[in-house]
């Protein structure tokens, strides 16, 4: 077994049974050795936290914590380290160099999930156990026990998850299905596909928007998880789903269809001029994780009425996992005070604000849901019931090397067209990272 295949495995990362329980009780991980006492006040002195939540709605979300931090803990000083690039594809080159060269932040985001591997097993390891924080936060108390689970090796908890996204969500515009004579949310992917052709006929030339690649690498995730089903999507990371299968082959020649209706991108292009494009009626569908409905609510845009939204065709009932969360670094100049910032983020109040402002759903359980819009709402149900998968795109599914392999693979088919190679692509990239 290969040591991405072993990180992974340790993470729990296939996709569990419906249902995330949160009614136990304990410690955070076996390897817990009691909780964090902050200083009334917080531990004073700079908390430098580097993220890429460098504009629209996630600056917004991180603006919220902030706010909070400094509330909470006067004594200490946030300074803002974020590096602009949607789903960190700048920030994480410039932390690797950071971290490599011994000049690590007070903390840096994370996705939650199989991406932290790459610092856990970094020689010597790059970040360190937060377990006495989530113990102090309230463990599984107030945690799912399945994220829980999902954040820990070896018996320790490497970060503190601030939310959960859902990535596998359509967003639509209503009236652009209304002129195309669509009223019905389509079954699978090939009832998709065959919607986009109506819309096509209907005048409007970009059926379903795009951006970058990760934007790609996600929309390709989720044809995965319909075609494939949750299990066998599951299996991709663990070895017992082969990238060359008849799914997988399916998967891939269903992308190519759908990538002749989006518009053209570039690989900087980020999230939000694809969403746009569905708020301005330019195109009828995006898929994009939750955090777009923010995007949506800051152009004024109301749901119902102006959107509409729902599981990729073929996913419903698999909740598209991903969770940013913050780290402690090995050697982080301020330790305390990035315990003081850790433990903003895994509070009710830190929650609240930052979700709220984000798009997404609370990682606690004790944060009411009556608090948050309708979309909100029903994602908090859909967490609590759906199968759960994680995103590749989003650093759950996979480690950095081998998200990065499949990223660039993504970026050469969609210049290519070429299914064959692409599958061919993927399959090294398994081989490599998985089979030894």
């Amino acid at each position: 077994m290969s040591v991405a295949l072993a990180a992974v495995a340790a993470l729990g990362l296939a996709a569990c049974g419906s249902g995330n329980s949160s009614d136990s009780s304990g410690d955070a991980s076996a390897g817990s050795t009691g909780a964090y006492t902050p200083k009334e006040g917080g531990a004073g002195g700079d908390v430098g936290v580097f993220t890429w939540w460098a504009e629209g709605s996630e600056k917004k979300g991180l603006d919220a914590l902030v706010s909070e931090f400094e509330k909470q803990y006067p004594n200490d000083k946030f300074v803002n380290l974020a590096v602009a690039g949607g789903a960190g594809s700048n920030a994480k080159a410039k932390l690797a160099s950071d971290l490599a060269n011994g000049n690590p932040p007070g903390s840096f985001q994370g996705h939650a999930g199989a991406e932290l591997t790459d610092y856990i097993l970094a020689d010597p390891p790059q970040i360190e156990p937060v377990n006495d924080v989530i113990n102090a936060l309230g463990g599984e108390k107030v945690f799912p026990k399945d994220l829980l689970d999902r954040l820990t090796v070896d018996g320790n908890i490497y970060s503190v998850p601030s939310n959960i996204h859902r990535a596998n969500v359509v967003w639509a515009n209503p009236k652009v299905l209304d002129k195309a004579g669509i009223s019905e949310t389509p079954k699978d992917i090939k009832g998709w596909i065959a919607d986009m052709d109506k819309v096509k006929k209907s005048g409007v030339n970009t059926p379903l928007s795009i951006g970058g690649t990760w934007t790609q690498v996600q929309l390709f995730e989720t044809v995965l998880m319909a075609d494939l089903g949750a299990e066998k999507y599951a299996g991709l990371f663990d070895g017992s789903t082969k990238w060359d299968s008849e799914e997988v082959k399916t998967a891939v020649n269903d992308f190519k269809t759908l990538l002749t209706y989006t518009n053209k991108a570039s690989d900087g292009d980020d999230w939000p001029d694809a969403t746009n494009m569905v708020i301005d009626g330019k195109a009828a569908y995006n898929v994009m994780g939750d955090w777009a409905v923010a995007e949506f609510e800051a152009k004024g845009a109301k749901d119902g009425e102006d959107y509409v939204y729902f599981p990729v065709p073929g996913t419903d009932g698999v909740f598209d996992f991903l969770a940013d969360s913050f780290t402690l670094p090995k050697g982080a100049p301020n330790p305390d005070g990035t315990k003081d910032w850790l433990m903003l983020v895994g509070s009710a109040d830190g929650q609240k604000a930052f979700n709220l402002a984000k798009g997404s759903i609370p990682a606690r359980t004790d944060v009411p849901a009556d608090d948050f819009p309708k979309y909100q709402q029903s994602a908090m149900e859909s967490f609590k019931s759906d199968t759960i998968a994680s995103s590749i795109a989003h650093g759950a599914a996979a480690p950095l090397a081998w998200t990065d392999d499949i990223s660039k693979a993504t970026a050469k088919f969609y210049s290519t067209k070429d299914a064959d190679g692409f599958l061919k692509d993927l399959t090294a990239a398994a081989d490599k990272n998985v089979v030894k």
